[in-house]
């Protein structure tokens, strides 16, 4: 999907279309603006007629009708937040995703700031996913804005190399959701990836295995899938800077000096290789939620704001597995101080559980093995050792509390527990 986040986001504020628009701020000032239309609305309603409602689709409706400047922009952001993702006229800035807050203020500070909305984002993930298997049922889950598909079997899948049912796919989504994609098609799936991102947003590209020199080899290293940052620097101290000059190493030599493993993946990858299937079923190994703090916290001075993000994240958790149909043994916190070193605990409990109570008393029980002196920069939870909720006993009520194990463990630590939130 071509900038997923902030494509839903112009969905409902069309009055910021082809602005530079970043998503990762806070709610405040969509809250503010709604509460002034709304006062609006009210003086100037004749007071001999019923008040109109101010319900969630009235509110959804008002969006549209915030003005530009009622809009945060990130020249006032202050804060050690992250953008989650840009608009196109943003990333001609220069900005994008995973970027400091403050540090896109200095390449954009006009752009407009939005709140995140995971939950409507996964309610158009779900609509276009199910466009994409009407069409071809051998879809690929990748997230929440990509998928894999597999048309070698579909009727006119191979018309114009592909191009035919691509448009077809391109359209259908756009008609039912007003959002459009970016199609790579290829033999295969690391080329199909690649392909995707050659012509965004509302791209279409056809990489077949003769067009490997022409259009892969000119690529950096860093276009394949898999290939970060550091492999990225390690390469280029090689010399290495291009896909095609990475093919003309030699494979022993790649194997010995990026593993054996490694080396004849970047190999393979670089020859444009690639035998992995189209995964109809595939299975999380762990769900977990975190957030990292606009400052640093602390477990006794923040006591109460630390406890309701705790819970906050823990419901999240319990509602993700719960809408998913998940269970899980294996409880986990994360912490990552001030000093931005992190650390981790787990526990696991007699059974599985999608409880968001019994989520937090075990997390809770994690947080007492661990440094708590220190002020906080980012918490997480996480839920592992997954099963789906058919094949598990899920816990209930307040007997689940009984059932973690270490909890004689927990009780006996010689921990200071009013500094637990």
């Amino acid at each position: 999907m071509d900038a997923f986040y902030a494509s839903v986001e112009l969905l409902r504020y069309p009055q910021l279309k082809d602005l530079p628009v970043v998503i990762g701020g806070g709610r405040r000032a969509i809250h503010d603006a709604l509460e002034a239309l709304h006062a609006a609305d009210r003086a100037n309603t004749d007071p001999t007629e019923p008040e109109p409602p101010w319900d969630e689709a009235a509110q959804r409706a008002a969006l549209k009708r915030i003005p530009l400047d009622a809009f945060a922009r990130l020249s006032s952001y202050t804060g050690r937040g992250v953008i989650t993702t840009a608009t196109y006229a943003a990333r001609q800035f220069g900005v994008g995703s995973a970027m400091g807050l403050m540090k896109a203020a200095k390449l954009c500070p006009q752009a407009i700031l939005l709140p995140v909305d995971f939950e409507e984002y996964r309610k158009y993930s779900r609509q276009f996913k199910a466009i994409v298997t009407e069409i071809a049922p051998l879809m690929e889950d990748r997230g929440v804005d990509e998928v894999y598909i597999d048309f070698t079997e579909v009727p006119g899948g191979q018309r114009e190399g592909g191009r035919v049912l691509a448009r077809l796919i391109q359209k259908s989504i756009f008609e039912a959701t007003g959002l459009t994609c970016s199609v790579g098609v290829a033999p295969n799936k690391l080329l199909a990836k690649m392909a995707s991102e050659f012509n965004k947003p509302k791209g279409i590209a056809i990489v077949h295995e003769s067009d490997l020199e022409t259009l892969i080899w000119p690529l950096a290293c860093r276009k394949i899938n898999g290939i970060g940052p550091k492999a990225d620097e390690k390469l280029k101290s090689f010399g290495i800077e291009t896909i095609g000059e990475l093919a003309q190493r030699d494979l022993a030599w790649l194997m010995q000096t990026f593993g054996q493993r490694t080396g004849a993946w970047l190999h393979d990858a670089a020859h444009g290789r690639d035998n992995r299937p189209v995964v109809l079923d595939s299975e999380p190994v762990s769900m977990s939620r975190e957030t990292t703090f606009e400052r640093d916290l602390h477990a006794v001075r923040d006591k109460a704001e630390l406890g309701t993000v705790f819970t906050r994240l823990c419901e999240q958790v319990a509602a993700d597995l719960q809408r998913k149909g998940y269970t899980g043994k294996t409880i986990g916190i994360k912490l990552r101080y001030d000093d931005f070193k992190s650390v981790t605990r787990d526990l696991t409990l007699d059974h599985t559980t999608a409880d968001a109570k019994a989520i937090r008393h075990a997390a809770g029980l994690c947080l007492k093995r661990v440094d708590l002196t220190r002020r906080l920069r980012l918490l997480g939870v996480r839920v592992g050792a997954l099963r789906k909720d058919s094949d598990a006993h899920s816990l209930e009520g307040n007997s689940a509390l009984a059932l973690v194990k270490y909890t004689q463990y927990a009780i006996n630590l010689e921990a200071n527990t009013d500094q637990l939130f």
